[in-house]
C-alpha cells in the first residue's frame, strides 16, 4: 500500500462525489500505466472506454458494461503465457483496469503498482524499496490531477 498516497487523497477527499472526476481520472491514470502489461484485448477495450469516459466522450452505461466486463475477465484471467514468468504482472494489471472501471481509483494504483513492480521479477515484491519510484509516480500523478482545472 502507499501510504503517501492514501494520505493525499484522504487529504484531497478523493471518494468524495465532489471529486468524482478528479478519482476517474486518477483512475485511468493508474490503468493505463500499466496497460503494456494487459494481454486481453476485451480489458484493452475496457480501458479505452474508461478513456472516453473521463473525457466525457463515454455514458455512464457504457462504462457499467465495461466495468462488468473486465471484472469478469480478471477474476477468470489465466496469467500469461509468456515464459518470462510475468504472469502475475498480467494479472495484476488486468485487476488495476477493472478496480479502475469500478471507481475504486486507490485499488486500481495499488494493482498497478504492484504489476509494475512484479514486472521487474518476482524478487522485486519482496523489497518494499522497489516500489518507492512507482508509489511517487503515484503521488505526483493524483498531485497534477487535483490541480488541474475541472
Amino acid at each position: 500500500m502507499n501510504a503517501a498516497l492514501h494520505e493525499l487523497a484522504r487529504e484531497l477527499r478523493l471518494e468524495a462525489p465532489l471529486n468524482d472526476k478528479l478519482r476517474w481520472a486518477f483512475a485511468y491514470a493508474c490503468a493505463s500505466h500499466v496497460r503494456h502489461l494487459v494481454e486481453h484485448v476485451g480489458a484493452l477495450a475496457a480501458l479505452d472506454v474508461l478513456a472516453r469516459y473521463v473525457n466525457d466522450d463515454a455514458t455512464e452505461t457504457e462504462r457499467e458494461a465495461a466495468a462488468a466486463s473486465v471484472a469478469q475477465i480478471a477474476q477468470h484471467h489465466h496469467g500469461s503465457s509468456s515464459i518470462d514468468g510475468s504472469a502475475h504482472a498480467y494479472v495484476s494489471a488486468t485487476f488495476a483496469v477493472a478496480k479502475a472501471l469500478a471507481g475504486r481509483a486507490l485499488d486500481a494504483a495499488d494493482y498497478a503498482a504492484y504489476a509494475t513492480v512484479y514486472n521487474y521479477g518476482a524478487y522485486a515484491v519482496k523489497d518494499s524499496s522497489s516500489f518507492d519510484e512507482v508509489h511517487a509516480r503515484q503521488v505526483e500523478v493524483l498531485r497534477e490531477l487535483a490541480l488541474k482545472p475541472t
